[in-house]
């Protein structure tokens, strides 16, 4: 799982060969918490078909602006320096 920050976005995310997922969060965030073992199944289990990144929105708010993230959690799938999907919600403690 990639740390994601100001310095390395461009690079990780918008430049990736893979599609990647970027888990936008914050430390004091319960939904996050509860849904971090979930983003950490997804990155070990489709390592070879994608990236997974985490972004603190605390740490890293230009980001966050920049694509529009009004409430956290929320996953965003980026493939070829594109948004695919972007989900903020949570149904049955499952995305």
């Amino acid at each position: 799982m990639i740390n994601l920050t100001n310095e390395n976005f461009e690079k990780e995310v918008m430049s990736s060969k893979k599609p990647i997922l970027v888990d936008f969060w914050a430390s004091w965030c319960g939904p996050c918490q509860m849904i971090a073992p979930i983003v950490e199944e997804i990155s070990n289990e489709l390592s070879e078909r994608i990236e997974v990144g985490k972004l603190n929105v605390d740490e890293q708010p230009e980001i966050a602006i920049k694509y529009d993230v009004m409430s956290i959690p929320t996953l965003i799938l980026f493939k070829d320096g594109k948004v695919v999907i972007s989900e903020a919600r949570i149904s049955n403690g499952k995305y």
